[in-house]
């Protein structure tokens, strides 16, 4: 998916990995990413954030939850991480990272309420009263205020399989009356929903969904009950091209996850901002009936992925169709379209959530400057290997 893109505007990642791989230092199914790159990246979309008042929460379950990177992030001024569910807010807490925003797509488990509103998210999302009152609870013992996000849907709102959870927008204004009535240590901070922009492949845009539409309705909702300075958080597909359309909309406080390595679907079709950061490195295992296949377990179901370079250097390479595994099968191998030489290394660029994976996550420092040093390698749940 992202080939084309990696070869055009970051042809010195390839090379890397290239390198990398067939030097040792790399094992199969390991994603290779630019720290360099990823770091310009981030700048580019806060200073763009900066113009237009949005706040920013990163995210980082698609690269493995990764600390290293989450340091960086905090110097550099982001406002702290959304953690998509409560293990990824246990390795932040672990390295001391401040949350932005945790519980969006899954809500805190009952045993770990307390740890986190003693940790201090700045906000909590929530999607049912009994979760609001067992975060008042915690609050009231620790003698604080939590802030938290109501999560709203409306008639016709896209809710992906799996993520089915929200207060319907005709429960807003009685869900918040209940919570500043019942619930003294528990602010309403403000709305959410997901996902509220998307690429839309036939306008070749990043463009709003329906549910920022009843975000924006549950928002004017709120403000009709006096609560005031709310925030008006709009994920997906945070980057410099959408952060304008945010504040246009009248969204506050983006989630940039793809956008920091340049990977969301409108970065495969047009140059932007951001560049390529991240490739996926293999190796040719055998040859059978005709096809090679290659190490596999950093397969993502929607990757798109379409075609691999094999060879031994990055001037040597072929270009070959990717044959991934079905849905339904453990990814042990990548398929590719003609027989290779056992061991030649194999790069590719998808789209990838590394959280979901088995694979090493490889840091590499210096591309910028020409001198490629790997920092860390972590597995796929940010924790540091060797």
């Amino acid at each position: 998916m992202f080939i084309e893109q990696t070869l055009k505007r970051n042809k010195a990642l390839a090379e890397a990995a290239f390198r990398l791989h067939e030097t040792g230092q790399l094992l199969p199914d390991s994603y290779v990413v630019d720290v360099d790159a990823f770091c310009s990246n981030a700048e580019r979309i806060l200073e763009e954030a900066r113009k237009h008042n949005v706040k920013l929460y990163f995210m980082l379950k698609q690269l493995g939850r990764n600390p290293y990177l989450a340091e960086k992030l905090v110097k550099m001024g982001y406002d702290g991480a959304v953690t998509v569910d409560f293990k990824e807010a246990q390795t932040m807490m672990a390295h001391g990272i401040p949350i932005g925003n945790v519980g969006h797509l899954v809500q805190i488990p009952e045993a770990m309420i307390e740890k986190l509103v003693a940790y201090g998210p700045e906000v909590i999302t929530v999607y049912s009263v009994d979760k609001v009152r067992s975060i008042q609870r915690a609050a009231k013992k620790f003698q604080k205020e939590q802030g938290i996000l109501l999560r709203v849907y409306g008639d016709g709102d896209m809710i992906y399989s799996g993520q089915t959870a929200g207060f319907e927008l005709s429960e807003a204004e009685k869900t918040a009356e209940l919570i500043r009535r019942e619930c003294p240590n528990v602010r309403v901070r403000g709305v959410t929903s997901f996902p509220c922009f998307l690429y839309d492949e036939e306008k070749k845009e990043i463009a709003p969904t329906g549910n920022l539409s009843t975000v924006l309705k549950a928002k004017e909702l709120l403000e009709g009950l006096g609560f005031s300075d709310l925030i008006v958080n709009t994920p997906s597909a945070t980057c410099v091209d959408s952060i304008g359309k945010i504040a246009a909309a009248g969204g506050n406080c983006g989630e940039p996850g793809h956008g920091l390595t340049g990977t969301t679907p409108l970065h495969a079709h047009q140059d932007q901002p951001e560049i390529p950061a991240v490739v996926y490195v293999s190796e040719v295992s055998h040859n059978f009936m005709g096809k090679a296949y290659c190490y596999g377990g950093g397969h993502y179901r929607r990757s798109h992925v379409k075609h691999a370079l094999v060879g031994r250097t990055l001037a040597d390479s072929r270009r070959l169709e990717v044959i991934p595994p079905s849905d339904e099968s453990i990814d042990y191998h990548f398929g590719l379209s003609e027989e290779c030489q056992a061991g030649e290394t194999v790069v590719m660029a998808f789209r990838y959530q590394i959280f979901v994976t088995r694979s090493d996550v490889a840091l590499v420092e210096g591309l910028s400057a020409g001198n490629p040093r790997i920092a860390g390698i972590y597995d796929s749940l940010g924790r540091k290997k060797g």
